[in-house]
């Protein structure tokens, strides 16, 4: 049986919709609709983006160093973004003429480019080959010479890549060619999408942008590579499978101190040490035949005696002692 609505439950509906384009405007006002592309998924999912964003920033602090001791000045470089967009976006973003380098992933299909903005390229140039980095060149079109000395960069850049990835995987990064026209650095087709990653790199108190984009159709072979066991370590790829006690003892196996000979100890007054004159003898507590105490700092590791091997003096080890250090 269908329920019947009183008169005032009937004038509160008719209340409603007459009041419902207000709410409506104030509805839509609030929230912002956000499309969503089916044809182009994201491929990397938003915690890989975030294991990305933090391997970009080790880059960015292992190049800045670089660039300090290179251009003599404060640099300083920051993770502008990281983002997926279409490569057709990117294309219309890049300025004509551009400095390009398209590189790629050794035994991988993974296919990028390097984009530098012109006016940095050029202040590398200017201050490598020892300018102030202050001209301008009104011509923006960089010259094959200049192509050389912006190589070193960008080599620079390559190897400080490979570093940043060595927690993902050894990872080689090889350059292959320079272009000035986006249009002949083709790594994808236009529908797809990639990953841009973009630097703020602050020289004084100008700033710059340099762009890494990837092509994201063979990305997937390292992005499985991401799982959450190797994520949970920084430790690079060289010392996986490997304990952390073993990676300190092996540090410590080849750290250098200073070993001392003691060959015997004696006491002089005040008076006898001023009295002292070139070719004294200064008369030891020790016998010849005694063995001399090998110590670092002040604590004996062994005893030996004394000898020549090689033309060279040295100490023969006969007991190894190992005292430890006293305490107060």
């Amino acid at each position: 049986m269908a329920e019947i609505l009183s008169q005032q439950e009937i004038d509160a509906l008719l209340n409603n919709i007459k009041s419902g384009n207000e709410q409506k405007a104030e509805i839509s006002s609030e929230k912002e609709v956000v499309l969503f592309d089916f044809r182009l998924p994201n491929r990397i999912s938003k915690n890989q983006l975030r294991v990305i964003r933090n391997i970009c920033e080790n880059f960015a602090e292992s190049f800045s160093q670089f660039l300090v001791t290179k251009l003599q000045t404060a640099v300083s470089i920051n993770v502008a973004s990281v983002d997926q967009i279409y490569y057709s976006e990117y294309v219309l973003s890049v300025s004509n003429p551009a400095c390009l380098y398209t590189f790629d992933i050794k035994d991988t299909d993974v296919k990028g480019v390097l984009e530098i903005n012109t006016d940095l390229a050029f202040l590398f140039v200017d201050k490598l080959l020892g300018g102030n980095g202050v001209g301008q060149k009104q011509i923006k079109v960089i010259t094959p010479i200049e192509q050389k000395v912006v190589r070193v960069v960008v080599d620079r850049i390559m190897f400080d890549l490979k570093k940043a990835w060595q927690m993902i995987d050894n990872l080689e990064f090889v350059v292959e060619r320079f272009e000035q026209d986006i249009d002949f650095a083709q790594i994808t087709s236009q529908s797809e999408s990639v990953l841009l990653i973009s630097f703020e790199l602050l020289v004084g108190d100008q700033s710059y942008l340099i762009n890494i984009c990837f092509a994201t159709f063979a990305f997937d072979n390292i992005l499985a590579k991401m799982t959450t066991q190797k994520l949970s370590s920084i430790r690079a790829t060289k010392y996986y499978g490997v304990t952390s006690r073993e990676v300190i003892t092996n540090h410590l196996t080849k750290t250098s101190i200073p070993i001392q000979v003691e060959f015997g100890t004696a006491e002089l007054s005040i008076k006898e040490l001023l009295e002292l004159e070139k070719g004294d003898v200064i008369r030891l507590n020790t016998k010849i035949d005694d063995d001399h105490k090998i110590k670092t700092l002040d604590r004996i590791l062994f005893t030996g005696r004394s000898g020549v091997s090689n033309n060279h003096k040295a100490i023969k080890i006969i007991n190894k002692i190992f005292e430890e250090k006293k305490s107060l």
